[in-house]
């Protein structure tokens, strides 16, 4: 029923990766400062629904999952990293096949087909609202949505169920006592908004006295298969990052750590072995430097329309200047001051930067090296005058 995708390749074109899903012309995940572009046409791919609309239109299957990497510009600390992983996957059903053209119908008899799990669920919206979570009337009834609805969440429920409940069992054979291991599973749906379904959730699961987000999803808006040329077909979908997810499970602190050659942490895992929490090892001493400097004015006749005016910078050009220079070793780099000079206008900001190595000590030579390299890429590619 389900193809699995494993291999796509993450170079995509513009239009696969926000045309075909209906972003808009000036959505900013549209920005050079968000996507990482090849040239004017391809970029690499900000996500697995980059594949959607050519994954529809193969109609290979009634279901698929899309499992890989993707590429953002985006903050440094312990949660983000400009490469990271994603699954997304869809069911879906085709009109002309369902049981006396009753979609529903035939959707409701594939719910009664899927396990039922001992797990407390909170679901106290209604399916659709008309505000905040829409029908798309024009191609679905409310009893079509009901049921592709309850369809979506049992399955994810099943997928939430099987791995956190192994995750509680390693837990309690290891003596884990922040993780409960008597008490049922509780997860919640939560309205949410998502481009390319509507209505639109997440699930989260209430994990070590946390309400935790795990996945969203939602009923596919239908004007993505329509444009793959499958009218007929409709159905949900579902994303979810995989990095977050074994954080999570694992306890593991640093997202650092999945790209990382230390055997002190790979010897931890192994998928013959049950979910066990990472075993901290030895945490390097931090190494803070800061870097201020002042933004070119529109209204400077120095500045001019330079690119280090304020309208030009992004903080993600930081960050990537940052990583370009010291790849894994900064653990995270943070704004802790900004201004703009009474007179002139003229914007100051202030960045710290905690260099911090996952597998060694950073001598400060090295740190200032490195910071050095930062502060002159600065004044190199957006004309900043360093204070």
């Amino acid at each position: 029923m389900y193809i699995h995708y494993n291999n796509l390749s993450p170079v995509v074109t513009v239009s696969q990766n926000f045309d075909s899903l209906g972003f808009p012309a000036d959505h900013p995940g549209r920005s050079r400062t968000d996507t990482y572009y090849i040239n004017e046409h391809t970029v690499l791919r900000t996500h697995t629904s980059a594949h959607q609309a050519d994954t529809f239109r193969k109609d290979d299957s009634e279901g698929y999952t899309i499992s890989a990497d993707v590429y953002r510009r985006d903050a440094i600390d312990r949660s983000h990293y400009p490469i990271f992983h994603q699954m997304e996957g869809a069911r879906m059903w085709d009109r002309r096949k369902a049981l006396g053209g009753d979609i529903a119908k035939t959707v409701w008899s594939n719910v009664r087909q899927l396990p039922k799990r001992a797990l407390l669920v909170e679901d106290s919206n209604p399916i659709v609202h008309p505000e905040r979570n829409p029908l798309q009337a024009k191609y679905h009834s409310i009893e079509e949505v009901e049921a592709m609805a309850a369809h979506l969440k049992r399955s994810l429920e099943d997928v939430i169920f099987e791995l956190f409940s192994k995750a509680t069992e390693s837990a309690a054979a290891t003596g884990n006592t922040e993780t409960p291991t008597e008490e049922p599973l509780r997860v919640r749906w939560v309205e949410a908004y998502f481009p390319f379904t509507s209505p639109s959730w997440e699930l989260e699961v209430f994990w070590q006295g946390d309400w935790l987000e795990i996945v969203g999803c939602g009923i596919v808006k239908q004007d993505l298969p329509i444009n793959a040329g499958v009218p007929d077909k409709v159905g949900w979908a579902f994303g979810v990052g995989l990095e977050r997810v074994a954080m999570l499970l694992f306890g593991i602190p640093d997202i650092r750590l999945f790209w990382s050659q230390d055997r002190r942490f790979l010897e931890q895992f192994s998928s013959n072995q049950p979910i066990k929490q990472f075993i901290p090892f030895s945490k390097y001493p931090a190494c803070h430097k800061d870097v201020a400097f002042w933004l070119r004015s529109t209204s400077s006749s120095a500045g001019g329309r330079l690119r280090g005016n304020s309208q030009d910078f992004h903080e993600n050009d930081i960050m990537e200047i940052v990583r370009n220079v010291a790849g894994d070793s900064v653990e995270d780099v943070k704004l802790v001051d900004e201004f703009s000079h009474p007179v002139t206008a003229r914007k100051s900001l202030c960045y710290r930067i905690n260099y911090r190595s996952l597998e060694r000590t950073l001598r400060n030579e090295e740190a200032n090296e490195l910071h050095q390299m930062v502060r002159k890429r600065l004044v190199d590619q957006f004309d900043v005058e360093l204070r």
